[in-house]
């Protein structure tokens, strides 16, 4: 994992503001005429030469990189006091900080181990629940009229009815679908995107490989994919690990050197 804070980074940072602001103030009678910015305090910063304005962006710059930082462990229940971070900054820039380099490379090496730590149990108990939900939606699904489970754990549901060709797994398949989370969270669709999708068929995660040989050209079938037939442990943005699937599939084509109609 990458670190949240780059000791290297900071010291450089710092380092180069303070080259700034040791810098002598040109007197006033050679200054060019003054930029004028609104801050975010409501007071007006003059810049009076490219080195001032030049000074103020690695302020701001070294404060959005800061905000991010600090930002990442708040939302896994770290919270890093912003009060001390400035404390921090002060005591460099006045010479006199209270961890040398050791200890400050020591403190943050502790911090990203934490950080570490605390994202895996979260997203091994995410993992956990989202792998409970599912069998809890599975078991549910099952009882419903028309309902098939293959011995796989696939289960289906005949939403439209055809008489047409099956497909073989090594066919490719032009098919309409729309994809979703248990909850009803949709991640993908053929439709939003206006054109139907074509693969071939045993290129796609086993769920589908599975369940859409089951289906004749011009059927619609419901499929509810366990996650072992799905993305498994993966974790996505869109996907979280140990997801159950809920996809609505129309079977349009099978491509055979020559397309079905």
């Amino acid at each position: 994992m990458k670190s949240i804070f780059k000791v290297s980074l900071l010291a450089a940072t710092v380092a180069l503001a303070a080259g700034c602001q040791k810098e002598e103030e040109p007197k006033t009678e050679a200054a060019p005429a003054v930029e004028q910015v609104q801050a975010e305090t409501g007071k007006a910063v003059h810049f009076k030469t490219e080195d001032d304005k030049a000074a103020y962006a690695i302020g701001v710059s070294f404060a959005n990189y800061l905000n991010t930082s600090l930002d990442k462990p708040n939302e896994i229940g770290i919270t890093l006091n912003k009060d001390l971070v400035l404390k921090g900054i002060e005591h460099v820039f006045a010479g006199n900080p209270e961890l040398n380099e050791e200890e400050t490379r020591a403190a943050l090496e502790a911090l990203d181990k934490r950080v570490a730590e605390t994202m895996q149990k979260q997203a091994a108990e995410k993992a956990e629940a989202a792998k409970s939900e599912g069998d809890n939606f599975r078991t549910e699904f099952e009882k419903q009229d028309g309902v098939v489970k293959t011995e796989s754990g696939l289960l289906y549901q005949v939403m439209t009815k055809a008489e047409g060709e099956q497909p073989k797994d090594t066919d490719t398949v032009q098919v309409h679908y729309k994809g979703t989370l248990i909850d009803g969270t949709q991640f993908d669709s053929s439709y939003d995107r206006g054109e139907p999708a074509t693969f071939p068929l045993n290129r796609v995660i086993p769920g589908w490989t599975e369940g859409v040989q089951l289906m004749p050209v011009g059927s619609k079938f419901k499929f509810v994919i366990p996650p072992e037939l799905a993305y498994g442990e993966q974790d996505t943005p869109t996907i979280p690990a140990n997801s159950t699937l809920v996809f609505e599939v129309e079977l349009l084509n099978i491509d055979n050197g020559e397309a079905t109609q």
